[in-house]
């Protein structure tokens, strides 16, 4: 299971510091290639393609989905936090994040989701939901005035207490159900609904990739551009600032 952002960079930290090598030539090809091995072998969830150039000299990003870390080129030191472009006033590790979690939502089939269309897609919304967070439940009662400011919301399960939970257990029910979306509509209003066994699996990659996104919370929406939203918020003002989003 994926790391959360806290785990990876103590975890991380504590290798690279104890075991990564001296500096090779600064600024360089070779010095890449070399932080990219140690890095892969020092920790199994990182492969060398995660391991790339940095906006700062002598510094590489580490990036696995919308998780976000820097090492020097020595490899001794180990960097966690937003770095801020002060001239432009960009946050250039939220950028980082926003491409990696647009890739990420952009790869995932229509099939693999449940799906809520209006008749004209303004919009596009990908949602973790937990079938019983509070406020997750509130927007989606609230789902026909996403539809109407021309909203898609494209949903998927993210039971936040994990597989061990109720809530683990209703979101493969769901899944389960010939109609999802009646299903999830049913289930958020904690009445009973058609389900027969299947392959829930789907609610499991719902899940990695939740903690992949680097969600806080449920409901956790994220847009075409990959910006990511937590919380609740009202259709119209969510129209709002899709259209912001997108100028």
């Amino acid at each position: 299971m994926t790391k959360s952002l806290v785990q990876f960079g103590i975890a991380l930290s504590a290798m690279l510091v104890a075991v990564m090598p001296p500096a090779v030539a600064a600024g360089n090809a070779e010095e890449l290639e070399v932080v990219r091995a140690r890095v892969s072998d020092l920790f199994d969830e990182i492969e060398p393609q995660h391991v790339m150039a940095s906006p700062v000299d002598g510094w590489y990003t580490i990036r696995k989905g919308a998780i976000v870390a820097y090492i020097s080129g020595d490899g001794r030191y180990l960097l966690q936090g937003d770095l801020i472009d002060l001239d432009t006033q960009v946050n250039l590790t939220e950028a980082s994040r926003d491409e990696a979690r647009k890739v990420m939502m952009s790869a995932i089939p229509q099939e693999h989701m449940i799906i809520f269309s209006p008749e004209e897609v303004k919009y596009t919304i990908s949602v973790f939901t937990d079938v019983d967070c509070t406020y997750c439940r509130r927007l989606h009662s609230q789902i026909n005035e996403y539809l109407e400011q021309g909203i898609q919301v494209r949903y998927l399960l993210y039971p936040r207490n994990g597989p061990t939970s109720a809530s683990w257990v209703k979101a493969e029910q769901v899944w389960c159900a010939d109609d999802r979306s009646e299903a999830l509509t049913l289930a958020k209003l904690d009445k009973e609904f058609e389900t027969r066994d299947c392959d829930a699996s789907m609610v499991s990659t719902h899940y990695l990739m939740g903690k992949d996104v680097g969600l806080r919370g449920t409901p956790a929406i994220v847009f075409e551009n990959g910006q990511l939203i937590s919380g609740y918020v009202p259709a119209l003002r969510l129209s709002e600032q899709l259209a912001a989003a997108i100028e």
